[in-house]
């Protein structure tokens, strides 16, 4: 049976789960700040890491964890043990480059009816998002990184991304100032989604890699 936990901060009454096991929260752990501390250290004592934090089913970024607007009712939490930690960093920038790519392609119309300024505001907001997946991908060590013979080695591979994330960068802010909105929104799509594109499916295939590197050998039945 789940324990249920009143939260002074929501007027809800919460059900916290760890790796799909129930948590009794000690007194005064109402607050997600409060509650994401907690499941930490829980995981911590079992020498595994937090990885993923939801709340009423919603994924949220472990480093920007802040009061919710409405009441909550689930929190579920999720740890790893550390050596598994590229794959699920993989992962995380995968889900990362998904949910900007959506941005991009909503944008892609937004530009088109908005005012200009509002426009070229909103933009410049998801400019900054579309780092975040590099910024992870750089907390990788470079052995989980096994490139094939005669290409870029990750360093290499990282300097190049950022390199040409600004040059895409560069080229649609160039856009902004047009008279003619369907200009910025043609650079969103043609420049801006075909890197995530591309961006995406090489982190599918890292993923993946990784993934049948970990894997146990299948046992011979007799």
């Amino acid at each position: 049976m789940y324990n249920l936990h009143e939260s002074s901060d929501t007027g809800s009454r919460v059900k916290v789960t760890l790796d799909g096991l129930p948590v009794i929260l000690p007194p005064y752990r109402s607050s997600l700040a409060s509650i994401r501390s907690f499941m930490e250290t829980l995981a911590l004592e079992r020498q595994r890491l937090l990885c993923a934090f939801r709340v009423d089913g919603r994924c949220l970024d472990l480093n920007q964890i802040s009061s919710p607007l409405k009441p909550f009712t689930k929190v579920e939490g999720e740890s790893i043990d550390p050596a598994a930690m590229p794959v699920q960093l993989v992962k995380n920038a995968t889900q990362q480059t998904t949910e900007i790519r959506e941005r991009i392609r909503t944008a892609v119309t937004l530009v088109v009816i908005n005012e200009r300024e509002q426009s070229r505001e909103h933009w410049w907001k998801l400019a900054q998002e579309l780092k975040r997946p590099l910024l992870t991908l750089s907390l990788i060590p470079e052995s989980a990184y096994s490139s094939p013979q005669g290409s870029a080695s990750l360093v290499q591979l990282r300097k190049w991304q950022l390199q040409q994330l600004a040059s895409i960068i560069r080229d649609v802010d160039d856009t902004c100032w047009s008279e003619d909105p369907l200009v910025l929104s043609d650079a969103l799509e043609q420049r801006v989604l075909p890197w995530l594109n591309a961006l995406h499916a090489f982190l599918q295939l890292w993923h993946d890699t990784l993934l049948s590197a970990t894997a146990p050998y299948p046992v011979e039945q007799p």
